[in-house]
């Protein structure tokens, strides 16, 4: 192997610089959940789940007091629409965790 050269673990391993963007909170609303799609047992008003839910449980530990789980079905849905800002805070947080951008926020 003459000739080639041989490059050290650091050499390999290093990236460019990543930027990060933030955007404000009134552009975080923006999802692919279905309104149209929901699942039945969502209660009345902005937040609902649609049924690409795949029932991983990040809601339900992200927001407690909102999200639960169906056993009959196997998914999560929105019991309790968030009532102070805190709560409000919480579901936006699960929202934007969901994996499969079953949350979703009409408000």
């Amino acid at each position: 192997m003459t000739g080639e050269r041989t490059q050290k673990p650091s050499e390999v391993l290093s990236a460019a610089p990543v930027t990060l963007r933030l955007w404000p909170k009134e552009e975080a609303k923006v999802t692919l959940a279905d309104p149209n799609d929901r699942v039945e047992e969502n209660v009345p008003g902005p937040f609902y789940v649609d049924s690409l839910c795949i029932d991983c449980d990040v809601c339900r530990d992200t927001a407690p007091d909102n999200f639960t789980r169906s056993d009959d079905h196997g998914y999560s849905y929105v019991f309790k629409q968030p009532q102070t800002e805190e709560e409000r805070a919480l579901c936006e947080e699960a929202l934007a965790a969901c994996p499969v951008e079953a949350i979703g926020n009409d408000g």
